[in-house]
């Protein structure tokens, strides 16, 4: 890869329920939780086979097989919210006795399949879905988090993660020295407009045009060049991101087309302008249409293919981009990331 080559990169969040357990009812997601665990391997199929390069930031909960392995590698401390509600832990006791449940919390095979297929990037989403802007929680507890993270990753074999996405995006400049003390060298920084800025109280307003740059241009350009990224001594690289993918809305097919439109021009303009667009969703946003969010997916891949024979564009793992932007290397991930 030279210098001045265009970059896509996708990050996705995974987590399952214990990504929305504060928001919805569990009964009212299994069917969309089983439509996804059946996806990523199709997602991954697709990855592979055209060398797309995807960095899975994944809840470490997700990585032991039952609530008792859960319960083994739990942090010395757990966050203690002001808002008891969001804490993980207190699932345990609601869910635990019912087994037919557990795949709505647990997917080691899938984390074990995402490991194992090339050009992949296994990262974390911390361990309990810890929320680092919430009134109550500490700074030692979100080190305690990302210590029982890389502690369930190396149990089950897989590497101590490198790259992170902090849950609901809640971004936090402090906590920062905290990550690259334990190993994580990059992690995936929010928008640049104001309705990106606060994710915790999450204003109807901010919403709104949050919601509505997702199809119209309201907001400032979203990619960025490689050299604009910075890694300052001590802390992880900041990568932006672009834009969010929305889920498909099964009853307003023109917004489905305006939200497609628009990720399609923004790679455009980011291929021309030779710079890095940065798409990223939830692997369960496609629960509720897989058969077209795949589609809508093909679609973008091919785009990409398309921008590659025409500008150069290069896929790039979040890990990938700290390497080139951080020490100017860059190698197609094989294997395993």
């Amino acid at each position: 890869m030279m210098k001045n080559n265009p970059a896509f990169t996708i990050s996705l969040d995974f987590e399952l329920y214990w990504g929305v357990f504060d928001k919805v009812v569990l009964e009212n997601k299994q069917q969309n939780f089983s439509h996804t665990r059946r996806i990523i391997p199709k997602l991954l199929s697709l990855f592979a086979r055209e060398e797309v390069h995807v960095t899975w930031a994944t809840v470490g909960m997700l990585f032991a097989k039952d609530w008792q392995d859960w319960q083994n590698f739990e942090p010395a401390q757990h966050p203690t919210y002001t808002n008891k509600q969001l804490s993980a832990y207190r699932l345990q006791k609601l869910y635990s006795q019912n087994l037919a449940l557990n795949t709505n919390f647990f997917a080691p095979e899938l984390v074990k399949l995402i490991a194992n297929t090339p050009y992949q990037e296994l990262a974390t989403h911390t361990y309990c879905h810890y929320y680092c802007k919430e009134q109550g929680q500490t700074l030692e507890q979100f080190r305690e988090d990302l210590r029982a993270a890389k502690r369930i990753a190396r149990a089950k074999g897989l590497p101590a993660p490198a790259s992170l996405v902090f849950p609901r995006n809640q971004f936090n400049q402090e906590y920062l020295i905290v990550c690259f003390e334990e190993g994580i060298t990059s992690v995936r920084s929010n928008p640049k407009d104001w309705f990106w800025k606060d994710t915790v109280e999450d204003k109807f307003l901010n919403k709104i045009f949050r919601t509505g740059d997702g199809y119209l241009p309201v907001g400032q350009r979203t990619s960025f060049p490689l050299s604009s990224l910075q890694q300052a001594e001590g802390m992880p690289l900041s990568i932006p991101a672009s834009r969010f993918l929305r889920p498909v809305n099964g009853s307003k097919p023109l917004l489905n087309k305006l939200r497609l439109k628009r990720i399609l021009n923004e790679m455009s303009e980011a291929a021309k302008r030779k710079e890095c667009y940065h798409l990223w969703w939830h692997p369960h946003n496609f629960g509720n249409h897989p058969e077209q969010s795949m589609a809508d997916l093909k679609i973008i891949i091919d785009h990409f293919k398309h921008l590659q024979h025409k500008f150069g564009m290069v896929s790039m793992s979040m890990q990938e981009i700290q390497a080139f932007v951080c020490e100017g290397k860059y190698s197609a991930m094989g294997a395993r990331s």
